[in-house]
């Protein structure tokens, strides 16, 4: 390995240097990757498909711009969690090369293009809940459907353009410039620049849920002074706080599981990165896959529409099972009775 010069000293892209980025140097690494891809990544699509159906299949929450976004995070993670779970696991379990520069790029940019849309989902969402519990009376007017979906349309559309910057020319092979130590081809100043695009959107979602929360609190205030009047704008109030909140622990769960792999990013722009760490790295990219299974469970457990949706998906899964258990029954005791006729 003496010849792969790439992720050591940044030099020039050269050459065929893919088995320099492979870390994982041991079998139990490798079923331990495998493994931990395999079960987020399923669970990751089943709960997040789960969200969308739960979403568009109940005309109560898919007219609603809030509901809108959160199906934006999710499809956002399910093409993140298949797009990730197949190249990573190829990549680095089964060693495969075959590829070209462009396959590679072209499913680096669905990872980052997918991980964009759902920061910019929850960005959406934070501004959507904050016109919500700040104007609620003028908050139909400005958060139609049709403007939440031109803010969808446009931030894919951003998300995308940057992702795929790469894979258009910015790369270290097309330029003859110095090469990122974590991702092959990847220029060292795109992946800068991606990181303050990161950075300053991560900035932008606190600052917007800081507000949201400061809302929030004044509006628990102002139900607890006024408990004798409407109860119904009393109700509303109480489910903008309750979604604000929940929408405040996805963040949380973002910030805690991205946190290691951006902070081993910038590292590895200002610093040289030793093969420890970036088996460190490999591993915990695993916990973006555990980011996108979490939110759906934060979901089901703190948004009751959802939750009441979910519960008459169940209910109506068990009648229909009771009915395929008695139907075996019946039919024989419609056979028997024909018979003794």
């Amino acid at each position: 390995m003496d010849t792969c010069r790439v992720p050591e000293n940044a030099s020039k892209c050269s050459g065929n240097t893919m088995e320099c980025f492979m870390v994982l140097s041991t079998q139990t690494q490798k079923i331990s990757i495998g493994i931990l891809c395999g079960l987020f990544g399923t669970m990751c699509v089943f709960e997040n498909s789960l969200v969308l159906y739960l979403i568009f299949s109940s005309p109560g929450t898919r007219k609603k711009p809030s509901y809108l976004f959160i199906g934006s995070l999710a499809l956002a993670d399910i093409l993140a969690s298949i797009i990730f779970v197949c190249s990573f696991v190829n990549f680095h379990v089964f060693n495969d090369t075959g590829f070209s520069k462009e396959m590679f790029l072209l499913q680096l940019g669905g990872v980052n293009t997918s991980f964009c849309a759902s920061l910019s989902s929850l960005l959406l969402t934070a501004l959507d809940r904050y016109l919500s519990i700040s104007r609620p009376s003028e908050y139909k007017l400005l958060m139609t459907r049709k403007r939440a979906w031109t803010a969808l349309a446009a931030l894919w559309v951003i998300c995308a353009t940057i992702a795929y910057l790469p894979l258009l020319g910015w790369n270290c092979c097309v330029l003859d410039s110095t090469c990122s130590e974590l991702f092959p081809f990847v220029d060292d100043n795109y992946l800068s620049g991606w990181i303050c695009f990161i950075v300053v959107l991560l900035g932008c979602i606190i600052y917007a849920y800081a507000h949201v929360l400061w809302r929030a609190r004044q509006h628990v205030a102002y139900m607890e002074k006024q408990q004798a009047q409407a109860g119904k704008q009393n109700s509303r109030m109480r489910m903008d706080v309750m979604l604000a909140k929940t929408l405040v622990m996805v963040l949380a769960v973002l910030m805690l599981c991205w946190s290691p792999v951006l902070v081993l990013m910038i590292y590895s722009i200002f610093g040289r990165l030793s093969a420890h760490l970036r088996k460190v790295f490999a591993f915990c990219s695993t916990l973006c896959l555990l980011n996108s299974m979490v939110n759906p469970i934060i979901y089901a457990l703190r948004s009751k529409e959802l939750f009441s949706s979910l519960r008459r998906v169940v209910s109506r899964f068990r009648r229909q099972l009771k009915v395929s258990e008695e139907s075996p029954e019946a039919e024989s005791t419609h056979k028997s009775s024909v018979i003794e006729t």
